[in-house]
């Protein structure tokens, strides 16, 4: 992992900016996340957390959860799976996909922006290993984090042990 600084940092700024009004889309109950996938300074897929089939819901399935669930603990489409699945919908073949970035952000109550924890989610991991996404890029307090997938990846992994 490595902060930004400079120029890539800047651009990094208009991404995660870019991510955080996505988010803004989200139905999800609990949290509002976005995320962007970028290729060459040029966004090749977005996404927002939300419910399965982008539906309104009047309360969250989170808590309905059984005792003991192994998987995601939410009812929401994550918003890096959506934006993988948008750009898989623009590019069935997955071309433009191999050597980009994803940046995510997350909405506190009010819409602003949050900082991220530490990487921990395998499902959204593995999808980006699977299609050739390179990095992952969260806002850490100390500032923009650039995160290569696969050590993305091994730290998601180890989260929770």
């Amino acid at each position: 992992m490595r902060y930004l600084s400079g120029k890539e940092k800047e651009e990094a700024e208009k991404f995660m900016d870019l991510a955080a009004i996505v988010a803004g889309g989200s139905f999800c109950l609990k949290a509002k996340c976005g995320s962007v996938i970028v290729k060459n300074s040029e966004v090749i897929g977005y996404g927002f957390n939300s419910p399965q089939g982008n539906k309104k819901l009047e309360k969250c399935l989170k808590n309905e959860l059984p005792e003991g669930f192994k998987s995601d603990k939410t009812c929401c489409i994550h918003a890096e799976e959506k934006a993988i699945m948008l750009a898989l919908k623009k590019d069935p073949w997955g071309i433009t996909l191999p050597g980009s970035r994803l940046y995510f952000i997350r909405l506190d109550e009010k819409g602003e922006k949050t900082f991220a924890g530490r990487p921990y989610c395998t499902i959204c991991s593995k999808m980006a290993l699977d299609v050739g996404i390179s990095e992952f890029t969260l806002w850490h307090e100390e500032g923009i984090c650039v995160y290569g997938t696969e050590e993305y990846n091994k730290i998601s992994v180890e989260y929770g042990k």
